[in-house]
């Protein structure tokens, strides 16, 4: 089996449980964030660099890559982990996200999707066999079949058709995934419409998929939404498998993805806004290019034992960001990433220790942001 998944904790109060995912590069413990390396690499960041921050698995992003520097370049090069110079876990998304987000610039059939690159005005057919089958070129361990992410708000009708084409879709990357190293996830989608959460769920279950994805989320909808669309959603999958939340990454929502059941996560979060100067700390944000911060001597966060808190001041990430040099990108998307993958490893260690539920109500409690 490429992969296997082992539940070795849980929460008594909550949903919360602590795993080992065994892959073709290493263990993964669980719940676990996986940051985003959209085009084989997480933006500012080495590998050794992630490696130094506790990175265990990344994710790469399939529509990109397959524009650039294409699939079969990568393979090539022996895959994405000879690639980009990375020994653990990579997570490769379909890709349909991506495609699907270009609205205007695609048309969905029954036997894909056609749409225009967004570099060139280039025309592209992706089907759920080109998906699957350029992800096996990447080479990354867990890969996803291809689906629709639905967007918010979505008519009942044009959800429930679309949610019927993922399935079909799911199936038919099935029959095509033939790389014995590699797990594929099968995603569950139905927008917001409970009756079409479980549909989903019914139609994917069957095809005994080794893990999968609760897409189509954290797409414009209340959080209050996506919490419950998660609570009836998670106990019609199966128990020993891991569940992966794509697209989130906020501190709240991971621990109230975790608090339900969930062990994997992704999202451009914590790199994008620490490119835009947005800071986070145990509490709260703060945008560092702000006037207030310019004699500021403290770290980013003064509970923090990142690199760029040990060594550098608020004051002068302050000076390097609004004078646009390079290194203030990377010190605050080296704190950022810090920062949330600390607290998932913290998680980790309360859902072991049976303090989870306590640990999430003073982290949010204490958090600016949540109060």
């Amino acid at each position: 089996m490429p992969l296997s998944f082992e539940i070795t904790a849980r929460c008594p109060e909550t949903g919360a449980r602590a795993g080992k995912l065994h892959t073709s590069h290493g263990t993964i413990s669980t719940p676990i964030f996986m940051p985003v390396g959209t085009q084989a690499t997480v933006k500012a960041m080495t590998s050794e660099e992630l490696k130094t921050l506790g990175a265990e698995i990344i994710l790469g992003n399939t529509y990109h890559l397959y524009l650039r520097p294409g699939a079969d370049l990568v393979a090539e090069a022996g895959g994405l982990h000879s690639f980009m110079n990375w020994d653990r876990g990579i997570l490769t998304d379909s890709g349909g996200f991506q495609v699907f987000s270009l609205d205007s610039l695609r048309k969905i059939s029954e036997e894909g999707v056609t749409f225009r690159s967004h570099i060139d005005g280039s025309k592209h057919f992706i089907s759920p066999e080109k998906a699957t089958e350029i992800q096996m070129k990447l080479g990354a361990d867990i890969i996803m079949a291809f689906d629709e992410c639905i967007p918010y708000p979505c008519e009942y009708e044009y959800a429930r058709e679309s949610t019927l084409r993922t399935t079909r879709w799911a199936q038919r990357c099935l029959l095509t995934h033939r790389n014995k190293k590699q797990a594929l996830f099968g995603i569950v989608q139905g927008g917001t419409y409970r009756d079409l959460r479980e549909l989903s769920v019914q139609g994917l279950v069957p095809l005994d998929f080794p893990g999968y994805g609760i897409g189509g989320l954290s797409v414009g909808e209340p959080k209050s939404l996506m919490y419950e669309v998660l609570d009836y959603t998670l106990p019609l999958l199966p128990e020993g498998k891991p569940r992966y939340l794509m697209g989130v990454g906020t501190p709240d929502c991971l621990l109230e993805g975790v608090a339900r059941g969930i062990d994997m996560f992704d999202c451009v979060f914590p790199t994008r806004v620490a490119r835009n100067g947005t800071i986070l700390t145990r509490r709260g944000r703060l945008v560092i290019r702000n006037a207030r911060y310019a004699r500021d001597f403290r770290p980013l966060d003064p509970e923090c034992t990142c690199y760029t808190c040990r060594n550098y001041s608020r004051a002068y990430i302050h000076h390097l960001i609004r004078t646009r040099e390079i290194l203030g990108l990377r010190l605050t998307t080296i704190h950022n990433l810090a920062l949330t993958l600390d607290l998932m490893g913290a998680i980790r260690e309360h859902i072991a220790a049976g303090t989870f539920a306590m640990f999430k109500a003073d982290y949010l409690g204490n958090n600016q942001e949540y109060n």
